[in-house]
């Protein structure tokens, strides 16, 4: 049901980006959420409540896919803009994290007889949305949204104050000389019209078109390669390698979410912006597939390592434990971070918001479909 909620949450963000800008859209998603979640955890066994929460909170994590990307990219300058957006997708693996440690702490510490076992893990959400709306209070509007509803003086200060500069510094005259040359294309200051003539620019300007298929191409390529099923059935494979023990597959669990959480803040800092784009998508997609192909031959030649085998079979599930590692070192290289970073970069100013919107919706989409259709049961 998150998923269902996501996708129109992410053509939603689009809308109010445009009336309000990206902080209040920040803000209002992050309640979304928060609601969702009570709603959630006070369910008490009522299943048409549970999925209610879990659509809401799905119309908040929606937007959150094209809020913060285009924020930190309408805020970045261009040499740390690829380091910016990058640390945005490392930054849902510190949620994978924080979840997965918290069931495994919780499986172990809580008894199975109470609630409060899937209800403390669950709440931990409350906190994150709550210290992401005190923690907007601090940050500045961004500078392509005042120069569009025409705070031009505005836009220079924001930019000013968020790059460490005096509003009047070259630097910044200079990014904001180039934001009223890209949005002067007879843009009109109503947000009402404003955001209606965003969506006729992206879909029936050539250029626009070529890169809404291209971006588009780049989410289905994504989101089918294979990784996010790992990460959604990820205690199950555990199982098939031999692990036993919901502790212990909750264990091996959380320690797959902590090696996707560092190996995206080191392809932030060291990669995105040093190695290139290209290079970094092409060289995680390689050690991707050869992991997942490791994995494939593996559970052909032996479905269930569950029960007791010989000495190399047990070293063979071994190994395969650790190319589901290098899975999530090769996504997180790859197609995770650069499906946020093109999303961001590549659309002109005036269709940022509607583009990086419409993207989010077909990955929504997608992983949902992925959920349904994975695993598939063999003939």
């Amino acid at each position: 049901m998150v998923h269902i909620g996501s996708i129109p949450g992410a053509l939603l963000a689009f809308v109010l980006c445009e009336r309000v800008g990206l902080l209040w859209s920040m803000r209002q998603l992050c309640l979304l959420w928060v609601a969702g979640v009570i709603i959630v955890i006070t369910s008490a066994g009522n299943l048409g409540q549970l999925y209610a929460g879990r659509f809401i909170m799905g119309l908040g994590i929606g937007q959150a896919g094209v809020v913060a990307p285009t924020y930190l990219a309408e805020i970045s300058p261009a040499h740390a803009r690829g380091m910016m957006v990058s640390l945005f997708a490392m930054s849902e693996y510190i949620g994978i994290m924080i979840g997965y440690f918290s069931a495994w702490g919780a499986s172990l510490h809580i008894s199975d007889s109470t609630a409060r076992q899937w209800i403390i893990p669950q709440s931990v959400q409350i906190i994150v949305a709550g210290l992401l709306i005190l923690s907007s209070f601090l940050c500045e509007e961004s500078p392509r949204y005042l120069g569009k509803t025409g705070n031009w003086e505005k836009a220079s200060l924001s930019l000013g104050s968020l790059w460490g500069l005096p509003a009047d510094h070259r630097e910044v005259v200079t990014e904001v000389e180039g934001m009223k040359i890209q949005l002067s294309s007879d843009y009109t200051q109503d947000t009402s019209a404003t955001w209606l003539k965003s969506v006729k620019e992206l879909l029936t300007v050539r250029e626009n078109q070529q890169r809404l298929f291209f971006v588009i191409s780049a989410q289905v390529l994504a989101q089918w390669s294979g990784a996010n099923s790992l990460t959604t059935y990820a205690p199950e494979l555990f199982s098939l390698f031999g692990i036993g023990g919901q502790s212990e597959k909750l264990f091996v669990t959380a320690v797959f979410g902590a090696v996707k959480f560092i190996a995206s803040l080191l392809c932030a800092i060291l990669l995105i912006d040093h190695f290139g784009r290209k290079r970094s998508l092409l060289s995680g997609i390689l050690l991707q597939q050869i992991a997942m192909l490791y994995i494939a031959i593996f559970l052909t030649v032996r479905p269930d390592s569950s029960t007791d085998g010989s000495g190399s079979v047990n070293r063979a599930a071994i190994a395969a434990i650790v190319f589901i590692y290098i899975v999530g070192i090769g996504w997180a290289m790859g197609w995770n971070s650069i499906q946020y970073l093109i999303n961001a970069e590549i659309f002109p100013l005036q269709v940022r918001s509607t583009g990086s919107s419409l993207l989010m919706t077909f990955h929504y989409a997608n992983r949902y479909g992925l959920s349904k259709v994975c695993p598939v049961d063999p003939l």
